[in-house]
């Protein structure tokens, strides 16, 4: 089975996107050649590649950029030299390693297979239930836990699932919560969907989130974070003494259990294969004075 077919199966398995001109696509390599084994991770670093090639298999199905852009091209297209890029390429050549991203197709998959490998791998599942804020924007999932958990308990929790040794979050460690929300990632003046607001300007995401909070949602889990809106509310809520929070695990960390859900059911997909799932780890070190 070639990688090309390899491609073409999991293709098939995800829904057809018409007309699709995004970064789902083969980022190096020759994928006509025939597939030696699949490795599942969040992002292709340099240790996940040296995994892969320690594991025998000649294809990365990655989440997300191979070389340092949002266009994720596949190749380097500034006008000043990148040395690293050269390096990795080199390695990826040195190996015949194929990358190929599944992004798009991967949240577009009902059930959305990234927030499929989260509930699931922080045993939430259960307790979850997707929702579409009344504003539009990114699709969310409310989570209502069947007791009461602190805060730092919800981290602890999330950190062990994920394996991480710590964790950025906004709120009073001990407050009880129940209601957590999965977010989309706040951006700076990323606008939701319409309607506009009173004043005829657009709807700012991340302040829309302030309405969910308002509505009874304890704690969100945003995946990338600015401080100025939902999370400055936040931190004046426990000011005044109401239990709100955020936890920042960052977009890799958690979105990883996406990634190893991929593995379970290529697995079942394409059984002929070895397919392993590659943690690429924490993005980040903490420090702690």
């Amino acid at each position: 089975m070639t990688i090309r077919e390899v491609i073409q199966t999991i293709l098939s398995y995800h829904p057809f996107l018409f007309d699709y001109q995004g970064c789902d696509d083969f980022k190096c390599g020759d994928p006509d050649v025939e597939c030696t084994g699949i490795v599942t991770a969040i992002s292709p670093t340099i240790e996940v590649i040296r995994q892969a090639a320690l594991l025998g298999a000649n294809l990365i199905v990655t989440h997300e950029p191979t070389f340092y852009t949002s266009e994720d091209s596949p190749g380097w297209f500034e006008d000043f030299p990148n040395s690293v890029y050269e390096e990795k390429a080199a390695l990826l050549a040195r190996h015949g390693i194929v990358i190929w991203r599944d992004h798009d197709h991967l949240h577009f998959h009902q059930p959305d297979g990234i927030f499929e490998g989260v509930l699931r791998y922080t045993g939430w599942k259960p307790y979850a239930k997707a929702v579409r804020p009344p504003y539009g924007g990114f699709g969310h999932f409310l989570i209502e836990l069947p007791q009461p958990m602190s805060v730092s308990a919800v981290a602890d929790h999330l950190m062990r699932c994920i394996g991480m040794n710590g964790c950025r979050y906004v709120g009073r460690p001990d407050d009880m919560i129940r209601k957590i929300l999965i977010v989309g990632h706040l951006y700076p003046m990323m606008s939701a969907s319409s309607p506009s607001r009173r004043d005829g300007k657009p709807k700012e995401y991340s302040v829309q989130i302030i309405g969910d909070m308002e509505d009874g949602v304890d704690l969100i889990l945003p995946g990338e974070t600015i401080d100025w809106t939902v999370l400055s509310y936040i931190r004046d809520a426990n000011e005044l003494g109401h239990s709100k929070a955020m936890i920042s695990l960052g977009h890799y960390n958690w979105e990883s259990l996406g990634m190893r859900y991929a593995a379970d059911w290529l697995k079942d997909l394409i059984p002929a294969l070895p397919v392993t799932f590659v943690d690429a780890g924490d993005l980040f070190r903490y420090r702690l004075s």
